[in-house]
């Protein structure tokens, strides 16, 4: 019985089996080496001891240091994602809007804020806002860091969303204009509903970017997981396994926003696979789907 043949590339002979296999060997025996160095360095300077680990078993640890800054970095993210979002969906229709000045508008918006680093933009929105007291002195550090997460990963959608919309055919806009639906009806009722899908797998990654970038809330001062860490390790001496669990709770959170947001891209796909399909109006060489409307009866 013979193999069968690949499509895509050449299957590798012998010789090329033979190398990959060594090549393999080699890394892992570097990987396995350069850990070994590591863990000799580490346990030298007596990082690795149990006693270090000790405060994680304890509950005032948590509640004084983990649990506030797992509640500010959710916080931060959450508020930041949604109001990235909403941002993110205005600036990309208005950068298709048939005004120029909209138009103009909103891509100098996006263009200003993806090119400034979240970093400096954090740092200026925090001095700005306490130097005007445009809020109060709680919530200085926290809407520092919302507003300038919001604007970066907002600059960002927009570009998604633009780019998602202009991915589909022209030709259902097209006749949708011929049957005299206006475009605010063809962007909510046909374009959006149909580049969404399309644009879940950015949008994941840019909630997710979101989300690590939170952290950077801790040049100002505010309270999450890092600078709560960073403080467990001040008080305990133990910076490493300090920083080592919240590399650990920042990826279960993560992953859990990626497997959340994964489910309902899923949910989404399958419920347009499995609910009743537009009808097309065919109008000379297009057709344009309306949800909810037969336009092939008279």
């Amino acid at each position: 019985m013979t193999k069968q043949a690949t499509v895509l590339y050449d299957a590798p002979g012998p010789k090329a089996r033979a190398l990959y296999r060594f090549a393999s060997v080699v890394v892992a025996v570097l990987a396995l080496a350069i850990a070994f160095v590591v863990y000799r360095a580490l346990d030298d300077k007596g990082q690795l001891t149990s006693a270090k680990w000790d405060p994680f078993l304890q509950a005032d640890v948590w509640t004084t240091y983990l649990l506030p800054g797992i509640k500010g970095t959710l916080i931060a993210a959450a508020l930041s994602i949604v109001l990235a979002l909403i941002l993110g969906a205005i600036l990309g229709i208005g950068r298709l809007s048939d005004h120029r000045a909209v138009r103009v508008v909103s891509g100098v918006i996006v263009e200003l804020f993806r090119a400034i680093p979240v970093l400096l933009l954090i740092i200026f929105m925090y001095a700005v806002f306490a130097e005007y007291k445009i809020v109060k002195l709680d919530y200085l550090a926290l809407s520092a860091v919302v507003v300038s997460l919001t604007l970066y990963n907002g600059s960002v959608i927009a570009e998604i969303v633009r780019s998602g919309i202009n991915s589909l055919p022209r030709g259902q806009s097209e006749a949708a204009k011929a049957l005299g639906m206006r475009k605010s009806q063809i962007m909510v009722t046909i374009l959006l509903p149909q580049a969404v899908t399309t644009m879940l797998p950015a949008l994941i990654s840019q909630m997710v970017v979101a989300l690590k970038d939170s952290a950077l809330g801790y040049i100002i001062g505010y309270t999450e997981l890092v600078r709560q860490s960073t403080q467990l390790g001040a008080a305990f001496q133990n910076y490493l396994p300090a920083l080592m669990v919240a590399a650990v709770i920042m990826i279960i959170l993560n992953s859990s926003l990626t497997y959340l947001a994964t489910k309902v891209e899923k949910r989404l796909r399958s419920g347009k696979r499995k609910g009743k399909g537009p009808v097309a109006a065919p109008v000379g060489d297009a057709a344009v789907s309306v949800p909810g409307m037969d336009l092939t009866k008279p």
